[in-house]
């Protein structure tokens, strides 16, 4: 029995650390240089391209050819954007100003200022209400906007510090509390709070992506976990292992994979078996501080940037950040292999 349960133990341990093929791999690497740290990467499938933070703008990027198409200026610490194709609208929080940048989704011209709270951070629309949201860190809030009138309707006490969200596209709209390891269910028309409920083990939740089909959100936690709720039934359903560091989620429905970019240098690809079991089939490895992603559902590519860093200045206090290397800004591709099974 000793020699049985010894076999047993190196096969476990050999099955765990094995490495199978890559079936996702880097395709593509854009350097697109210019000033400034960044945050979200948000994909306008239709017209195939990315609009990507920069601290004081926002860069929209060609998908496929890597080329900028222009810059939305005049923001004072770029955070999240909302596209409104209804209305001909893009919105960009502007969280130092506590503001959020209207603009021209064909100019990209600055068309206003909307006010909105203080760490005015991620930003949703949501095509039912015609209504975006922002999520205001630091003043636990939302702020409602009309995106044709660009003026603002409310602010929604969330109760807890929200991160990124999603609309579920039946009038609900879904934030990550990271100080509560909550997740709260706004009703997008009355802008009031429905419930909310727990991410625990999931520990600090901030990115989120949607499964619509089976009524399923992916909050992607500090703490190394990423929380798989059934919104429907408002209750944590399965967790799985990801890397540290995260901060943008995505989930594929043609292939029943959902991500996780994290900023040790890796994209946790997490397969979906059925809506309440999931597994970890591959860590890509990517560079260090590529912890953004967008993903573009008509194509299915996952679009990641990060930049090369210098060392942390001597007198830095506490936990200063490595300075960007000029030029260095870069975003890459990740696609999967067409023979992958």
């Amino acid at each position: 029995m000793r020699n049985i349960a010894l076999v047993v133990a190196l096969a476990s341990v050999t099955a765990l650390f094995a490495q199978s093929p890559s079936s996702y791999r880097i395709t593509h690497t854009y350097t697109l240089g210019g000033d400034g740290r960044w945050d979200y990467v948000v994909p306008d499938p239709p017209n195939h391209r990315l609009f990507i933070a920069r601290q004081n703008r926002l860069m929209v990027v060609d998908e496929d050819s890597g080329s900028l198409l222009g810059e939305v200026n005049g923001i004072d610490g770029a955070h999240g954007t909302a596209l409104a194709p209804a209305t001909g609208h893009g919105f960009a929080t502007s969280g130092n100003d506590q503001s959020v940048v209207m603009f021209d989704l064909k100019t990209f011209k600055v068309l206003g200022r909307i006010p909105a709270a203080e760490d005015a951070d991620a930003i949703v629309y949501d095509s039912v209400s015609n209504r975006v949201f922002t999520m205001n860190g630091d003043a636990h809030s939302s702020t409602v906007i009309d995106p044709r009138a660009g003026t603002r309707m409310t602010n929604i006490p969330l109760g807890g510090k929200p991160e990124y969200g999603a609309s579920a596209g039946g009038g609900k709209v879904y934030a990550n509390l990271t100080d509560r390891s909550e997740v709260v269910e706004i009703d997008a028309n009355a802008a009031t709070v429905l419930r909310r409920w727990s991410t625990a083990p999931c520990k600090q939740p901030v990115s989120m992506a949607i499964d619509t089909a089976h009524h399923r959100l992916f909050s992607g936690c500090r703490s190394g976990l990423m929380a798989v709720s059934d919104y429907q039934a408002g209750k944590v359903v399965a967790t799985v292992a990801i890397g540290t560091g995260v901060d943008g989620a995505g989930y594929d429905a043609a292939s029943g994979n959902a991500f996780a970019s994290n900023a040790n240098g890796t994209l946790t690809v997490i397969h979906q078996d059925t809506p309440d079991q999931y597994r970890v089939v591959e860590n890509v490895q990517t560079p260090q501080g590529a912890r953004n992603m967008g993903l573009d559902p008509t194509n299915h590519r996952v679009f990641i940037v990060s930049a090369k860093f210098g060392p942390v200045p001597a007198d830095a206090a506490g936990r200063g950040r490595p300075p960007v290397l000029p030029g260095s800004f870069t975003l890459m591709v990740i696609e999967r292999d067409s023979s992958a099974p």
